[in-house]
Formats: structure tokens, sequence, C-alpha cells
């Protein structure tokens, strides 16, 4: 990026929380259904229906005030919020305006080994709205369609500061984020079903300007990769915008991902045009001190306790510990792998390298996959008693991964086993000493790359079962003879 501006960015993130009903009626909030099949007169918007407020959708909104150190009023309200849609069937949306549930806080960022504090404007209870299916592009689209599944779903909507200065930097906010919501157990976070959303606010200006330069919001990022990659776009196309005199327009852009740039959908709209005011259905909120305290004492352990935990009792890196605790099945995964193992740095090697590389394959969240914590700790201990060398062990914990296999079967049916019988590997290195005598006087005339000829040659003609460690031990033995 150019050296005379500075970035500035500020995410608005949806995470859907995890109730089993709607914000205010009692459809059902699962993923994958028929369109139009989880609605009521309530959710699809009925003249003369009545909200009734979810109590589950409250307590998982002050849970996730508590994780991220923001104050929760004890009173709060909720408001209409008046625009036209076609996925919209009220004309208004109910949510939180002046009075939210959560009010201030921050999170800490990791960026090339420095931290980083984010500040929390907000975050605030609200509806979703339902979802158009195009057919076709986004902006072409000759119709589209309307399904009202996710309508009414509850919302909790955290809005930053516009303290992040790259794309790196927002993409660590995200994930710092999604992590905290996943431990707090406030939402699922499944980015490609929709339950965690970011918009991204994005503007530039000269390097030393106090003022804000005019901001575009791009809607909808739903990948870590996607939101990186449409800030750095953005923010490319707003300076060469303005080198080539052009001025920045307040609006709402998208992300095409197949062309892997932003495009203006709609002019920006202010607070004002939203036309906010309360909800006359619904009382305000009071939130008792009993009530948060009650539910402070009942969190889980948040990722910041659980990676002070792994570097204290286990001296893990700090790096091992931050990847380790992005989610809490990654987290669950360790320990219960630990408890059988002890080694905790062979296991995060393990499962940071061999076992991430194949999620990020198969595009799986480890919770999805067969493997199993009791079987890589099995398949450790069996290369660390010699029945498999390293190698040959990456082989079997693919197959692991595929199929769920204990580690002893794959061994077995693939017939993988190390050879450490003593006489039988006497036997082999003999053999290859007697055909390969010139080789034996090379090692002896103090050529060691001769020795590595011989090690070689066993591995091939035991087809690499032949165990390393006591090949190398007799074969020294038998070349001093």
């Amino acid at each position: 990026m150019s050296k005379e501006f500075e970035t500035v960015i500020g995410l608005e993130v949806h995470a859907e929380l995890k109730t089993a009903t709607k914000a205010f009626c009692s459809c059902t909030t699962t993923f994958g259904a028929e369109p139009n099949t989880q609605v009521c007169p309530v959710c699809s918007g009925f003249p003369g229906m009545l909200p009734v407020l979810n109590r589950k959708m409250v307590e998982l909104a002050i849970r996730t005030g508590i994780a991220l150190n923001s104050e929760i009023p004890e009173i709060c309200k909720f408001d209409r919020k008046n625009y036209f849609y076609p996925d919209l069937p009220k004309a208004y949306q109910i949510s939180q305006y002046d009075l939210p549930i959560c009010q201030g806080g921050f999170l800490d960022i990791d960026v090339d080994g420095e931290q980083k504090r984010i500040g929390i404007t907000r975050a605030h209870l609200e509806e979703d709205a339902g979802k158009l299916v195009h057919q076709g592009d986004i902006t072409t689209t000759p119709f589209s369609l309307v399904d009202l599944n996710r309508s009414g779903v509850p919302l909790l909507e955290i809005v930053s500061e516009p303290e992040m200065r790259s794309a790196r930097e927002a993409r660590a906010y995200m994930e710092k984020l999604r992590s905290i919501l996943l431990f707090a157990g406030v939402s699922d976070c499944k980015m490609q079903e929709g339950s965690l959303r970011c918009d991204a606010n994005v503007s530039v200006r000269p390097v030393g300007q106090k003022e804000f330069g005019t901001r575009t919001e791009t809607k909808n990022l739903n990948s870590f990769r996607s939101l990186e990659r449409a800030i750095e776009y953005e923010v490319r196309r707003q300076i060469e915008a303005i080198e080539d005199g052009e001025k920045i327009v307040q609006e709402t852009r998208t992300w095409d991902e197949e062309k892997q740039q932003t495009r203006s959908m709609r002019s920006k709209e202010e607070a004002h045009d939203y036309r906010y005011f309360p909800e006359p259905d619904l009382s305000p909120l009071k939130i008792s001190r009993e009530w948060i305290a009650a539910i402070a004492s009942n969190m889980p352990e948040l990722p910041v306790q659980a990676r002070r935990r792994l570097v204290e009792e286990y001296a893990l890196p700090e790096y091992d510990a931050a990847i380790i605790t992005l989610s809490p099945d990654y987290l669950e995964f360790f320990d219960q792998c630990i408890s059988i193992y002890n080694d905790a740095k062979i296991v995060s090697n393990w499962m940071m390298s061999e076992l991430n590389r194949l999620l990020n394959q198969n595009n799986m969240e480890i919770s999805d996959c067969r493997l199993k914590p009791a079987d890589l700790a099995q398949l450790l201990k069996l290369i660390d008693d010699g029945s498999i060398s390293g190698k040959m062990a990456k082989t079997v914990f693919e197959e692991m991964f595929k199929s769920g296999k204990k580690p002893e079967l794959i061994i077995k049916e693939k017939g993988m086993a190390l050879i450490s019988d003593e006489a039988t590997l006497i036997s082999l290195i003999d053999g290859i000493i007697r055909n390969n005598t010139k080789v034996m006087e090379d090692y002896r005339n103090g050529k060691e790359k001769a020795f590595g000829f011989f090690v070689g040659q066993i591995m091939k003609v035991s087809k690499g079962q032949a165990n390393p460690a006591v090949v190398n031990k007799l074969l020294k033995e038998r070349l001093s003879q």
C-alpha cells in the first residue's frame, strides 16, 4: 500500500446466537430447511402480530459482553429500524439504537508478534432479515426469490472502533472475535452458513491527517480470506481514485469473489435515514446486577485463559498456544490427546502441521473429522517405541483421518510394522555387506558417505520397514568387525 496514505478500518460483525428458537417467536432456527418452512405470522410480518422476547438471546448477549470487557447497562431497549427491502416483510427491523445491551469493551490482537488493543464501540441485539436468493449475479440478477426462514433469527451485532490499520489487523480481529464467541458458547460461528458475517468500513487518509476520509462499507464478508482481500482491494481502489483526482463516495459495496474486486451496490444510508424510534410492542429491558453476576460465575474458559494455561502448564510457545485456542473443539482435542500422551510439544506439532493440513484440504472443522484424540496419542506412542517410523506415521495418519481406523489396524493392513528383530536385521545387513565389499573398504578408509549407502540399501531391501535406530547400531557393529 502507498506510504503516503493511512488505512482506517472498522468492522461490524453479525453473529447468529445459539438459540433453539427465533428472537420474538417460537419458530426453530435450524439451518438448511426447505425455504419458507420455518415461518409464522410473527416472523413473516403479518399485521397485528406481537413479538415476545427470547430470554436466552439476552443471556447470550450478556455473556458476550462479559467476554469482551463491555459494560452491561441496567436498562436497554429495542427500537424499530425502518427501511424497505424485499427480505424484510414488516418493512422494519427490531434492533437497538441508543441504549444497546453492551457498551464499550475491547479485545487484544497479535500481528507480527506485536499486541494491539482494539476498542469495541457497542454490541446490540436485533432480529435477522430474510434471505434473497438471486438468480445470477447480485448486481445484474433479473429477479430474486425470498426465503424467510432466517427472518427473526436472533443476532448480536458487534461494532468495533475504527482502530485497525491494515487488512491483516482486521483479519486478526475477526479471528480473535470468532474464537471468543466460540469459547463463550454464544454462536456456532459457521461462516459458510452465514451465522457469522462481517461488514467492513474502509477509508484512507493522508498520513498525519486526523480527520477520517470518506468510508465505504463492503457487506456480508463470510470468510477470513474474503475479508482480507476485500479490504486490500478497496484500499488500493480508493488510493488510486484519490491520486487520479476522483472523490470517494460514501456507499455500500459487495465483494465479487470470482473477480476479486468490490463493486458498488447503493449509496450508504445514514442513521437518520432509518427513522429509528422505540419499539412500542416491547417494554425497556431491566437487567439486574444479580443476573449479570450469575452469568459471569458460570462463564466457560475463554481463549486468553486457555492460552495462559497452555503456556504455564505445558511450556508451549505462545504461537502454538494461540493456534490451539482458536476454537474450543481444537483445544478439547489437544487436552484429550495430552491426557494420554504427555509430550505437549509433539502433540502440538502434529496438530498444527499434519492435522491442520488435512482439515484445510478437506474444508473441514476438527469436530467433523473421524480422527480421535486417543488414536493420535496411540500413533505417537508407536513412533516412540519403534513400532513405526516417523515417515510411515504420516501415511498412517492420513488413513486415520480418512477412515477413522485405529493406527494398529492400519499398520497391520498395510504391512507397515517396523522390523526390529536383531537376528533378521543382521542377516539382511551381512548380505548387503558381502555384495558391496568395495563400499565396505571405502567406509573403513574413512569415507563416511559409504555408511549412508549401506543404510539406503537396507531400507530399500526391507521396503522401508527396517527400524532405523536398530539398523544404525547393528551396521556400525558389523562394519567395525
